[in-house]
């Protein structure tokens, strides 16, 4: 039967996709790693990586030892943070999934960790909505920051975080006026740099455009929010944000700042992991500190 240190040989091998980098993270010479991998496979009695000049992937069979495995690591782990934990000191490492709307907000995480558990480390990744969920179930993620007004799976549990609201920003040359609201007909109206389509943002923002019956013509679109800016900044287009992102993220000198109203649209970010029990100390930390920064 595989042990543990093969099954963490097997997960490096998923995530760095190469033997040589796979083997130098764990440690070990480059032969002793694929000869660990080819007895994992004599052992089972099925091919767990697809072989051929460079590594190819994994099997059918090594993606179903790869979940299994990720899901014994993540509950070894969590039963070595709880013995840790009960000698005074929390420590390991947490990877965190978050939408890039929510990386402002999980941007004040760390420093609030250090504070209370010096020792754990975190690991913050900007991902889709999608993407986090898929990372949770397959273990590669330890918790998501992301949209949990849409129906979760059996299996997750969420914690209310804040709700995201939207903003224009514009050049003064676009925007319907210099201070207070714009409606969300007037924005469509404007040349708006968006994000990509597969951004549930972009969902949510297109499903308010078509309430209030209004078609936006983008003339850019986007997967990142830096670039959005940038083209406010440059004035060739205005975007839609999240408040909390345009709070935290200095606006080029003249950029016009108006509510979006009629609608005023809501959505909530939370915390999602996927249910576990007993929960590792890990997520109850990250629970607590995340809490305290949305004010809950």
């Amino acid at each position: 039967m595989i042990d543990f240190r093969d099954m963490q040989l097997l997960t490096a091998l998923a995530q760095h996709r190469h033997f040589a980098r796979a083997a130098d993270s764990c440690g070990i010479s480059q032969p002793a790693f694929s000869g660990r991998i080819r007895n994992m496979e004599k052992d089972l009695g099925v091919p767990l990586v697809q072989r051929g000049n460079r590594f190819l992937g994994l099997t059918p069979e090594g993606e179903v030892v790869l979940g299994w495995s990720r899901k014994m690591l993540a509950d070894a782990e969590g039963l070595r943070q709880e013995i840790a934990a009960l000698k005074g000191s929390l420590t390991g490492r947490l990877a965190i999934g978050a939408v890039p709307t929510a990386l402002s907000f999980i941007a004040q995480v760390p420093a609030a960790i250090r504070a209370r558990h010096p020792d754990l480390r975190l690991e913050i990744i900007s991902a889709s909505s999608t993407a986090i969920r898929r990372g949770l179930e397959d273990f590669s993620l330890d918790a998501g920051v992301t949209y949990v007004d849409e129906k979760d799976g059996p299996g997750f549990r969420s914690v209310p975080l804040y709700d995201e609201t939207y903003v224009l920003l514009s050049p003064p040359a676009f925007a319907p006026r210099e201070t207070g609201t714009a409606t969300w007909a007037e924005a469509a109206t404007l040349p708006l740099c968006l994000l990509t389509r597969d951004m549930n943002n972009r969902r949510i923002i297109d499903a308010v455009f078509e309430d209030v019956g209004a078609v936006p013509r983008p003339v850019m679109e986007t997967n990142a929010f830096t670039a959005a800016f940038s083209q406010v900044a440059s004035g060739a287009a205005a975007t839609i944000a999240p408040v909390k992102l345009a709070d935290s993220l200095p606006l080029a000198a003249g950029t016009i700042r108006l509510d979006l109203v009629e609608p005023t649209a809501r959505h909530q970010i939370g915390l999602i992991t996927v249910e576990r029990d007993p929960v590792p100390p890990s997520l109850t930390a990250l629970a607590e500190v995340l809490k305290g920064l949305a004010g809950g």
